[in-house]
């Protein structure tokens, strides 16, 4: 019966009410966050086309070899830090609230039976962050008439008192563990994989298919190993946009984001052209965006947190390192299957795979969209499972994919129309036009699949199923490398696509199976009229 669940309200998915305003606040700005990087490099790549074709091949192949580490270092790392983050910061806001009430009925010296559970609470016999946030305030809210005029004014008054102190609790700097463990991690991963590219550019740049007599080794050498300089700041401004999302702020990061790029594109003809530094300069210019963004977001961070916990006990090294490789294991199943699927187009011939690279990156578009509903369903999700609000994980949750499944039938729309008269745009070989045109209707039509695998990935990880999402992904994969190999053999380029297909469907069922079986943290479906 909980399946129903998907269908609860969806009438309500044009509605702009309180819940699609907090997703869509939340939702839009992430977006353009997440789209600002690649826009980036798409200008760099055009500033660094004009150096010749040997140039920008050597860049090519190192930006995908460094988004490539980044990804693989900071994506576990960024994921569960917003949920931590958002966990951790409702149950501070949780023992703020519990502590006002103490003192307001302390104050207002009303006898209530509530009085012994806050003292209990005072006296640390029952901990803040297990009590049930909507009993508490309707036990709390008490009919009793004061029979004294003056206790009548003190409770007044310290509720005013209250509410201002409550006010400036709020802008308070906070000890927040989960924020200072992901900036230890994100500095760490940083010096560890400036590391490994300076160290191992040739190797990893052999591994890419570059040899050593090749004349883009030399180049591509050069900048790899200027770019890998500025890893650390990429770790941090990452692990740092993480923590600002857990606080359900995300304009904040996306101002500093498209201020650092808009420096970059200003950069680029400078270093590159007036100063003649070709290649080296796109890659300094890119280092001191990165490093100015990394300082901009610490230095607003500071204002929110303490940077530095209250001893070391408090960092969650432990719960990180289980759940960071829970994930870490899931993105590398996740980028093996993808790898696979572009190697076997590299082994049709260059006409094959001229045409499936396009029809990969427009497939793949609609996770700049549908990444920004994950982020904003992840953060609520986190926040209302802390404070046990269940109705709002249910409404959070399936609004969030109805949204997702529209989006992803406009998208199959525009993409269908736009990519069909629109794919000359990539290249004038016919052969390679009508092997694209081939590929068109999987792109397509599979959009609303995809937006809806990528929201279920924020709603495992706002519920903290990170067990779940990894072990069923890595599943998925296993499966789907298995059903690539033997399509590629048996239809060659349509049956990398049908592969592909079949890949999301099952992502997309794994996130219906564990929501729509009320199992794991959606066991409460079973026991509610689906609230």
């Amino acid at each position: 019966m909980s399946l129903f669940v998907f269908f609860k309200d969806a009438r309500l998915v044009f509605k702009l009410d309180a819940l699609s305003r907090e997703i869509l606040g939340i939702a839009l700005p992430s977006a353009l966050a997440v789209a600002a990087d690649p826009l980036a490099s798409l200008i760099d790549t055009a500033f660094i086309g004009h150096l010749g074709p040997v140039e920008l091949a050597a860049a090519g192949v190192s930006i995908a070899l460094f988004n490539q580490a980044s990804r693989i270092t900071i994506f576990p790392l960024v994921s569960i830090t917003t949920s931590f983050v958002a966990e951790e910061d409702t149950i501070e806001r949780m023992n703020i609230k519990a502590s006002k009430n103490i003192d307001d009925a302390k104050l207002s010296g009303i006898e209530t039976p509530k009085n012994q559970l806050l003292q209990d609470i005072e006296n640390g016999k029952i901990h803040k962050e297990n009590i049930d946030v909507e009993k508490y305030a309707a036990n709390n809210d008490t009919n009793v008439e004061d029979d004294s005029k003056t206790n009548a004014c003190k409770h007044d008054s310290s509720i005013t008192n209250g509410n201002k102190s409550k006010d400036k609790d709020g802008k308070k700097k906070r000890h927040i563990a989960s924020a200072s463990t992901a900036l230890l991690f994100g500095t760490m991963l940083g010096l560890i994989q400036t590391t490994i590219l300076i160290f191992g550019a040739k190797l990893l740049l052999a591994a890419m298919g570059i040899k050593h007599d090749s004349p883009m080794l030399k180049p591509a050498v050069k900048y790899l190993r200027l770019r890998a300089f500025g890893s650390p700041a990429v770790l941090l401004s990452l692990a740092m946009q993480g923590i600002f999302r857990g606080f359900k702020d995300v304009t904040t990061p996306l101002y500093v984001i498209l201020s650092g790029y808009a420096l970059n594109v200003i950069l680029d003809p400078i270093l590159i052209f007036y100063l003649k530094l070709g290649l080296n300069g796109a890659a300094i210019s890119h280092v001191f965006s990165q490093y100015l963004m990394a300082f901009t977001l610490l230095v607003l961070l500071m204002r929110k947190v303490y940077i530095l916990p209250p001893s070391l006990k408090d960092l969650q090294i432990f719960r990180f390192l289980k759940n960071g490789g829970l994930l870490l294991a899931r993105v590398v199943a996740v980028t093996f299957c993808m790898t696979f699927a572009a190697s076997l187009a590299a082994r049709l011939g260059s006409v094959p795979m001229a045409a499936f690279q396009p029809c990969l990156q427009i497939w793949l578009t609609s996770s700049l969209l549908a990444d920004g509903l994950a982020v904003a369903v992840q953060a609520i999700l986190a926040c209302s499972f802390t404070e046990k609000d269940y109705k709002k994980t249910t409404a959070a949750a399936t609004r969030a994919l109805q949204m997702s499944f529209v989006l992803g039938m406009g998208l199959s729309i525009l993409v269908g129309i736009g990519f069909y008269f629109g794919a000359g745009i990539f290249s004038k070989d016919v052969h390679v036009v009508h092997l694209i045109k081939i590929g068109i209707p999987f792109v397509a039509a599979t959009q609303p699949i995809n937006s809806l695998a990528f929201v279920f990935d924020g709603v495992n990880y706002g519920s903290s199923d990170f067990a779940y999402s990894a072990y069923s992904l890595v599943m998925v994969s296993v499966v789907s490398i298995v059903t690539e190999f033997f399509l590629y053999r048996s239809k060659q380029f349509i049956g990398i696509w049908i592969a592909l297909t079949i890949y999301m469907i099952l992502r997309m069922f794994a996130g219906i199976w564990r929501m729509g079986t009320a199992t794991g943290p959606w066991r409460y479906l079973r026991t509610s009229s689906l609230p």
